[in-house]
């Protein structure tokens, strides 16, 4: 009798194979053939996630060549975002009209101390960063920290909120030199998936750092949570990239 592990990984693994096999791994495709090629390998039985994978021209260990930012795509994520706002006072209804799914200040802090972090996304008042601080090695590995350069520690909490209801997207590139960023899900069709992307691109053209040189855009790729990477050429991506 086979191990059931075993078997669901060699399932897995032909599943992957079959894929690859759907197109040409060596050629580099439009923006929008990539995405429909990413949605027809898609091959599990949940709605996959569509990620783009961006190889840029930076060095991020040095402080001008950091590429960080967040972009609202036009047709939203396509899932439930849960918004933790760290704030008091008045601040605290305005959150809480705007959607926040938890509302607090020191007693929120408490509760991720011990341990609670039911949230996607966390937004803060300035004047609750310094307590909010107290907390950063728990939220930042989780990528839960609010930061001002990605527009999550503001006054206009009630603004910020509705953005990342919406669908706003956080990038920070890796240590690689990589950007990793979510564009919706495969429901949404080549035509949605291909704006959003677009947005995507345009915001990490606009983000390029003071010391990046040479070409900044070295790869990109789209692809779906268990499916392969579609490569896509660079030029064609370059042209929905607004001047």
């Amino acid at each position: 009798r086979k191990d059931p592990g075993v078997f669901t990984m060699a399932k897995i693994s032909k599943n992957l194979v079959d894929a690859q096999q759907k197109f040409d791994k060596t050629k580099r495709y439009s923006l929008e053939d990539a995405i429909a090629i990413a949605l027809d390998t898609a091959y599990a039985s949940f709605d996959e996630t569509v990620d783009v994978a961006v190889r840029l021209g930076v060095n991020p260990k040095y402080p001008d060549q950091m590429v960080r930012g967040s972009v609202t795509l036009p047709f939203g994520l396509g899932k439930e975002v849960r918004v933790a706002a760290f704030c008091k006072g008045e601040k605290e209804e305005e959150a809480r009209k705007a959607g926040a799914d938890v509302v607090g200040a020191e007693d929120l802090i408490q509760s991720v101390q011990q341990g609670w972090l039911e949230f996607d996304k966390a937004v803060a008042t300035p004047d609750m960063m310094a307590q909010v601080g107290k907390i950063g090695k728990i939220l930042g590995p989780r990528g839960l920290m609010p930061n001002a350069k990605t527009g999550t520690v503001t006054f206009e909490l009630g603004k910020t909120i509705e953005e990342l209801k919406a669908g706003k997207v956080e990038y920070k590139v890796d240590k690689g030199g990589v950007i990793h960023a979510p564009i919706g899900k495969a429901s949404f069709g080549t035509s949605k998936l291909l704006d959003n992307s677009k947005m995507l691109l345009d915001s990490l053209y606009k983000a390029k750092p003071s010391g990046a040189k040479g070409a900044y855009f070295r790869s990109v790729s789209v692809s779906t949570t268990m499916g392969p990477g579609v490569k896509i050429d660079i030029k064609n991506a370059s042209t929905f990239i607004e001047a």
